[in-house]
């Protein structure tokens, strides 16, 4: 069945699934043990009943995507001693130690403290909770800081030398491989996203109930309002932040991978006196040329070294064995900064809509907040196909090609594992998402049953059966909850 296909290609998509299935969860659970712990905290601070309501009504969802994110992530690492055996065998003695830091202080820190955030409130005080809240939410960003080093390593490989005999990368000076040159930018660039990422859920979230209450005439709920507030200030102060930081993060790939943005910008040729900026085009990589381009001229030499008439190298200075596939960088590059774009549109008309007071009554706002929900999750996925697919053909840029890192199995057994991951995925993963869409899809209310009334008890609504959106508005619920 597989005889015509190659084996590395095959196990290529392997890991391109089971990575962009497993990238989902940090990039939403990473923001959302941040969210969680400024709601306990606001809670004990304010005595707001509301923040509670909110920090149990997320803690539901947070412990499903977190459960889902750790099993997904096993499975990665074992492809790197079954498909990429070869490249365990060279990168190993340079990235086992930073992979290894990542268990034991960052799964260690959040799978200890996990149990007292989402179980302990009652059980331990609430400091000792609101410490254990903050502990998961470090962990969950020192999780991202080992994971952004070592593939920044693989980036941008720095502090190691090659062993003759063995053509292994061993290590020379371990500051110098987690601290490699594009490690600062892109640990900003991912964290920010993952932020947005769950501002943008939690936002649609909230303004899914909105429309939803406006619909049936019914009145908000405090804590719904406070959720589609808090999650608007983060889109509107954290979006232009992310634009910033991916412009650094740009002048930074052009420094050290510049056939990773050629292919970003689509520049098949060189250009000598300013290059200009395509908006869309079809990469034609046989031909070697942009077709039906449309672009402003000069603006991508201003952009990228903020010089009209500034040379810049295309395409045509790189031997096309060593050139990326364009296609997908190229797409993958402006579906990211489209959706970048329109996450700060949606954060500047929350502001406009939040100084005329009209916050919590703007239904094409809320439609739009609604429609940019899942936006994050989309356009991370977007920048990390344009990372490492721009990054190929090697695994180590520069250095050990991808031809050289896989194991050397047959295509059949790679195609038949491949099959299987996708089946048990979408079965697996799919009920999971599908039963957060369902706790989503009720609105907090007060006194918001925890995960502990839930486990311990019997089951009530919680967020699951329509009693729960019926139930009556405690008094407080109508506070303004901006």
């Amino acid at each position: 069945m597989f005889d015509s296909f190659d084996a590395v290609l095959l196990a290529r998509i392997q890991f391109a699934f089971t990575v962009s299935f497993h990238f989902l969860f940090p990039a939403f659970t990473i923001g959302l043990a941040s969210y969680l712990a400024v709601l306990n905290g606001l809670w004990l601070w304010t005595k707001e009943h509301k923040y509670l309501d909110l920090f149990r009504y997320w803690t539901k969802i947070f412990a499903l995507a977190f459960a889902m994110g750790v099993v997904s992530g096993i499975v990665m690492s074992y492809q790197f001693g079954t498909n990429w055996s070869v490249f365990s065998d060279k990168a190993g003695p340079v990235i086992g130690a930073p992979m290894a830091y990542e268990v034991l202080s960052a799964f260690f820190l959040e799978a200890g403290f996990l149990g007292i955030m989402l179980f302990g409130r009652d059980k331990v005080g609430p400091g000792l909770h609101m410490f254990a809240c903050s502990a998961v939410a470090v962990g969950t960003f020192f999780s991202a800081f080992w994971i952004i080093s070592v593939n920044s390593w693989m980036q941008t490989p720095a502090g190691f030398s090659i062993d003759p005999e063995t053509g292994q990368f061993m290590p020379e000076n371990f500051l110098e491989i987690v601290f490699n040159p594009s490690f600062p930018y892109r640990l900003a660039h991912t964290v920010t996203a993952a932020y947005l990422t769950t501002a943008f859920i939690v936002g649609g979230v909230a303004a899914f109930h909105l429309l939803r209450y406006r619909r049936k005439a019914e009145p908000v709920g405090a804590a719904t309002k406070t959720m589609f507030s808090m999650a608007m200030w983060m889109a509107a102060i954290v979006a232009p932040v992310q634009i910033f930081l991916g412009d650094m993060h740009g002048l930074n790939t052009l420094e050290h991978q510049p056939a990773k943005v050629m292919a970003m910008e689509g520049h098949f040729e060189s250009h000598p006196d300013g290059a200009p900026l395509y908006l869309f085009g079809i990469p034609n990589q046989s031909e070697q040329r942009l077709d039906y381009a449309v672009g402003i001229p000069k603006l991508s030499s201003l952009i990228l070294k903020h010089d009209l008439d500034a040379p810049l190298d295309g395409l045509d200075t790189i031997p096309v064995a060593d050139q990326p596939p364009v296609g997908i960088v190229f797409w993958a590059f402006r579906i990211m900064v489209a959706l970048g774009f329109g996450m700060l549109g949606v954060g500047l008309w929350s502001l406009w809509a939040r100084w005329r007071g009209r916050l919590f009554d703007s239904p094409w706002l809320h439609r739009a907040a609604f429609a940019m929900a899942p936006s994050g999750l989309v356009a991370v996925l977007a920048g990390w196909v344009t990372t490492e697919v721009g990054r190929q053909p090697f695994t180590v840029y520069g250095l050990l090609r991808t031809s050289q890192s896989a194991a050397p199995l047959d295509a059949a057994a790679v195609g038949t594992s491949l099959i299987a991951f996708i089946v048990i995925y979408f079965a697996v993963f799919g009920a999971g998402t599908f039963y957060i869409l369902r706790l989503m899809n009720h609105a907090p209310m007060y006194d918001e049953p925890s995960l502990k009334d839930i486990t311990e008890g019997p089951v009530r609504a919680a967020g699951i059966s329509p009693a729960h959106e019926d139930r009556a508005h405690h008094p407080q619920d109508t506070q303004r909850g901006e």
